[in-house]
């Protein structure tokens, strides 16, 4: 299904995932949407005409200028992707962040499936302050509050690149459960002194763990959480490593691979 749209997140409550990974941004009048960066990609985006964009006319279109409806207005699933040529494609727009929770909550509900959390990444960079997005503390406080209100606080994961999101996320509510994501070769330890607390989650790009980095999180009582694993042998190395979780384009087959081991 095209990312980070609703078709998506309802088809990995019925494949059987226990979390849904999603990318949330702000619009310009303060409403929590889910989109992979803070403007319109070329690689997944049409404009409200049908028309296709190249790079720099999706980057000037920034989402923390337009309005809901605006931002709403651009099919960002039809388009073929590149690198999924087997999508099925169809008309969607950006999501908010309670669209698809109260429609995966519907879901669940009426074909009696397992419940699911949600682990929400804030997309945030020092860079974009003040022209893709609000000031952190702001940011935050804005994305926590819609979490708040869904009532999904208790089985939700806050993660960001950023640590100024998350030490903002630490101050506003400490009982978040909050995730590092990490995609530098600096080690697990300095990257954990980029923040004042100690985070419950460390989230690296899974070439990045070794099985020190597994063993010492597992002394430091850190859970070990990689992304975006989507070959079978990179998965088997993860698991074999005692990772805590995978995120994965291709669900499906990290789901298989763990029945099979079952």
């Amino acid at each position: 299904m095209p990312e980070n749209t609703v078709p998506a997140f309802l088809h990995a409550a019925e494949l059987g995932c226990d979390w849904l990974e999603l990318d949330v941004v702000l619009t310009g009048d303060g409403q929590v949407l889910v989109s992979h960066e803070p403007w319109m990609s070329a690689r997944i985006c049409l404009t409200p005409a049908g028309d296709s964009l190249t790079q720099e006319q999706g980057r000037a279109l920034n989402i923390y200028r337009m309005s809901l409806a605006e931002a709403q207005a651009f099919d960002c699933g039809s388009r073929p992707h590149p690198d999924f040529p087997e999508q099925h494609l169809q008309r969607h727009h950006k999501p908010t962040l309670r669209e698809v929770v109260e429609a995966v909550e519907e879901h669940i509900l009426m074909n009696g499936l397992s419940p699911v959390s949600y682990n929400i990444e804030i997309k945030s960079r020092p860079e974009w302050y003040g022209v893709y997005q609000p000031q952190p503390g702001e940011m935050t406080r804005t994305v926590l509050n819609e979490i708040d209100a869904l009532g999904i606080s208790e089985r939700c994961l806050l993660q960001s690149f950023d640590p100024a999101i998350l030490e903002a996320a630490h101050v506003q509510d400490p009982n978040l459960l909050l995730a590092l994501l990490v995609e530098n070769e600096d080690g697990l330890e300095k990257n954990l002194a980029r923040l004042s607390f100690t985070p419950q989650v460390y989230s690296p790009w899974f070439p990045l763990v070794d099985a020190r980095t597994a063993r010492r999180l597992r002394e430091l009582d850190i859970s070990l959480v990689v992304w975006t694993v989507n070959d079978l042998a990179d998965m088997q190395r993860m698991v074999g490593l005692g990772v805590d979780g995978i995120i994965s384009d291709h669900p499906e087959r990290v789901l298989e691979l763990l029945d099979a081991r079952d």
